[in-house]
């Protein structure tokens, strides 16, 4: 394998190569310092993509766009910072090696912020059925398939086709499944019916699938019950603490035993961390890469790991940090300034420790839920405050300006403009491009 082209020698500095720009790893990035380390970022796409709004990219509301930013646009300023998309197959630690799918890299720090994907439980046949929201691209694809379902419904056969292109099913509980069934219910009922004035939308059924005991299980339970009474209100079908035991088209069968019949099955209900090759069987529990109080892998001095792939355990926190944005990119600013730290000839590294700022979940138009500490709270102020944070979060301005003027015209026509059905154009070029490979 030849060594990856155009990286230039790093000189008296140490090369930190970083694997994956999401939260954590754009945090890491930004904050390493250019003067004392060269910065090699590795993704699979060039972009950085901001996961909390996904579901809205699936719904309609936003653009991919205006949730992604270029790695190369983040760092143009950045000295001695170099990016390459690629996927990391293999780690070599006593070499000090990442092997790619285009060459390999030497590195003196690794930092692995690979994230999770989805979770199918060994089902893994779910991943060909089911539509999953932990990319942009995945997040376009449910949007097609929502858009096509509106569209084929006025082609239906009969009754019983009808019920199953408009039935939707949302597997998973979390912030992912709640946000998007309150999406689902908003177009039901404020966007659908100006659209398609034939269709009698009584007929779209939204069914909630959870195998927890109550919805949003990493918030408060006061959080969990004004979800699941707003969801209700809203028409959307909760089965909680029932798990999916399979979907085999077109019937979704529950635990219990109900099937429940539907074209349209969303799978959010789970993560899954995206492991590494090359590292020693014991540095993993469950999955994820088992980590000290410096984000320091286990069995190895200069490979870290932080986000939703590292677990650290702690007395307050037994089985691992919640893997959320707040705690992968709060680890990655700790582990830049000891790293800094080190290159000014410091070696007081500061352990890591989690700050919880809150949670926030929106269940639609004018409701959400907040967890602050001692302050609970839900309604209008908790999603106003929702729209706040997530506005403040994204990168770019262009960006915020942008998702800002979508919410503004939303909140006050009630609609939303991107529901746009765009699939690619089936080439032959892309299977001579692929032979060309």
């Amino acid at each position: 394998m030849e060594r990856i082209a155009n990286i230039p020698d790093p000189g008296s500095k140490k090369r930190v190569v970083i694997i994956g720009g999401g939260f954590a790893g754009l945090q890491i990035t930004k904050n390493i310092s250019p003067e004392h380390y060269q910065v090699v970022l590795i993704d699979k796409v060039n972009f950085y993509q901001f996961q909390p709004l996904f579901y809205q990219v699936a719904s309609g509301g936003l653009e991919p766009s205006s949730i992604s930013y270029p790695h190369r646009k983040t760092f143009q300023k950045k000295n001695d910072f170099h990016f390459r998309m690629c996927v990391a197959e293999q780690v070599k630690p006593e070499e000090k090696r990442v092997e790619t799918n285009i060459g390999y890299l030497d590195y003196d720090y690794l930092i692995i912020a690979t994230g999770c994907d989805t979770n199918y439980f060994g089902n893994d046949k779910l991943k060909d059925s089911t539509f999953a929201l932990k990319s942009v691209s995945e997040s376009l694809l449910a949007r097609n398939r929502i858009l096509l379902s509106f569209e084929e419904s006025l082609s239906a056969k009969d009754e019983t086709q009808l019920k199953e292109i408009l039935t939707f099913v949302i597997v998973g509980g979390g912030a992912t499944g709640v946000e998007l069934a309150g999406a689902l219910a908003d177009m039901k009922k404020s966007i659908l019916p100006k659209d398609y004035p034939e269709m009698d939308f009584s007929k779209m059924e939204i069914h909630l699938v959870d195998a927890s005991p109550r919805l949003l299980f990493g918030m408060s339970p006061e959080a969990s019950q004004a979800a699941a009474d707003t969801l209700s209100k809203r028409g959307v079908i909760l089965h909680q603490n029932i798990p999916v035991k399979d979907y085999v088209y077109p019937y979704v069968e529950l635990n219990t035993g109900e099937k429940i019949r539907s074209r349209n099955v969303f799978w959010v209900g789970g993560i899954r961390a995206n492991s590494l090759a090359g590292l020693n069987d014991d540095s993993y529990f469950k999955g994820r890469l088992i980590v000290d109080n410096y984000n320091r892998v286990k069995g190895y001095s200069n490979i870290f790991c932080i986000g939703d792939t590292a677990i650290l355990k702690t007395d307050k926190y037994p089985n691992g940090h919640p893997q959320v944005a707040q705690v992968a990119m709060q680890m990655a600013k700790r582990l830049a300034k000891n790293l800094n730290y080190e290159a000014k000839g410091s070696n007081e590294w500061r352990q890591f420790e989690y700050k919880d700022k809150g949670s926030l979940a929106t269940i639609g138009r004018n409701a959400a839920v907040a967890d602050l500490g001692k302050f609970k709270f839900k309604g209008r102020l908790a999603w106003w405050l929702w729209l706040l944070v997530h506005l403040l979060s994204i990168v770019g301005m262009k960006n915020r300006v942008s998702v800002f003027l979508d919410w503004v015209w939303s909140y006050l026509n009630y609609d939303v403009s991107l529901r746009l059905f765009i699939r690619p154009k089936d080439s032959s070029i892309y299977k001579h491009l692929d032979e060309k490979e």
